[in-house]
């Protein structure tokens, strides 16, 4: 659907003219875009460089995350670390974030369980979103996971289809989805977690040869 131009969104009133990466992450520290401000413990900002390659965008922070207020530390982030090291790619030469940035979670216990973000958030807040892509003008911009890639690519994408593909965009050279890493972790199996991770450290090795 075409944004109507005359309309300026919550988040869109709080970005900052010329824009750099840090006064974009203070600007949406006080974002209140959508209600999730309210539960959430503080905004997560993308991380990383600004002359960086790659942009890895998920869906949203966890729990740790929502905690330290930094993007991918939690369990997922650490498997993420790993497979990039596995495939020959340096986290500090990546810019990571999220195509929400607060995290959404649901009680269970004394366990703060994640909830999915549903359309309306994940509009809200998708011009931080976008102001990072023009700030850091990637050459490959790779979704993690359905949420991400159909924020990205829209609806109708399918991970489970073109996973590890190169696809058409406007929002950088080059684009790529594949699997989040949480749901590495969800595998029922120490032997599926296995075929899964060694098939998204592939996905990863294909993306660090185009970028070599």
């Amino acid at each position: 659907m075409p944004r109507n131009k005359n309309f300026i969104s919550p988040a869109e009133a709080l970005i900052p003219p010329r824009p750099s990466l840090s006064s974009l992450k203070n600007a949406a520290a006080d974002c209140q875009a959508c209600d999730l401000w309210k539960t959430g413990t503080q905004t997560v900002f993308g991380e990383g460089a600004k002359r960086v390659k790659v942009m890895f965008v998920g869906e949203q922070p966890g729990n740790e995350e929502d905690l330290t207020g930094r993007p991918f530390v939690g369990p997922a982030g650490r498997l993420f670390d790993d497979a990039l090291e596995a495939a020959g790619i340096e986290r500090k030469q990546t810019y990571v974030t999220n195509v929400v940035k607060h995290f959404k979670w649901e009680p269970r216990g004394k366990r703060r369980i994640h909830k999915k973000p549903n359309s309306l958030e994940i509009a809200s807040c998708r011009p931080w979103l976008e102001a990072e892509i023009a700030v850091i003008k990637p050459d490959v911009i790779v979704a993690l996971g359905a949420t991400a890639a159909q924020a990205l690519l829209g609806p109708q994408f399918r991970v489970t289809k073109q996973r590890g593909e190169f696809i058409q965009s406007t929002l950088a050279p080059y684009v790529m989805a594949t699997v989040h890493p949480s749901s590495i972790l969800r595998a029922p199996d120490d032997e599926t977690r296995h075929l899964e991770l060694r098939s998204f450290i592939d996905d990863l090795k294909k993306l660090a040869k185009a970028i070599k």
